[in-house]
């Protein structure tokens, strides 16, 4: 499997399917789960699901499209809404991604949009998305800084009380 490097700046096209696309999620136990996928991208998409999945399971994703059938190992992110959970691609073959790309080709928008099937509502969700996981992968420094503080303001107090006690016994 060709495992997927993606860079920080870089936003593959989404395609909102409009066909109901039948998913199979097969997790690493053997249990499998049927979904729908509502949109897809090179690099992950969004699946209907009737129970969310672990946030960072990874599974293995088959669906099938105008183009074939895609395999992919994907790994499950934070769940939007009680049914909608996003998800992104760790590793695909190279004929599975062939076929992806080929789907999401055709499904696209044709026009010179530089962002081919955006929807502003996807873009919404994707951006609150972000920042949930900025907020929550932030680090918590506060309690941190007030315990040093505290700790920092103990030491001086009792070194300057240890000095005072010294000087004054001599």
């Amino acid at each position: 499997m060709t495992h997927l490097q993606l860079h920080a700046n870089y936003r593959s096209p989404r395609v909102q399917l409009t066909d109901t696309t039948p998913a199979v999620l097969r997790m690493p136990d053997g249990r499998r789960s049927r979904g729908k996928l509502e949109i897809i991208s090179l690099t992950g998409g969004l699946l209907s699901l009737s129970t969310m999945l672990d946030r960072g399971s990874r599974v293995k994703l088959m669906f099938l499209t105008q183009t074939g059938s895609v395999l992919g190992l994907a790994e499950m992110l934070s769940p939007i809404s009680p049914t909608r959970q996003p998800f992104r691609f760790v590793a695909i073959e190279e004929g599975d991604q062939r076929r992806l790309r080929a789907t999401v080709r055709s499904s696209g928008d044709q026009s010179p949009d530089p962002n081919p099937g955006f929807n502003p509502a996807e873009q919404a969700w994707i951006e609150k998305y972000r920042a949930t996981i900025m907020q929550q992968n932030a680090p918590q420094l506060g309690v941190f800084r007030v315990a040093l503080g505290a700790f920092t303001l103990l030491t001086l107090c009792l070194g300057t009380i240890y000095l005072v006690h010294v000087h004054v016994l001599k």
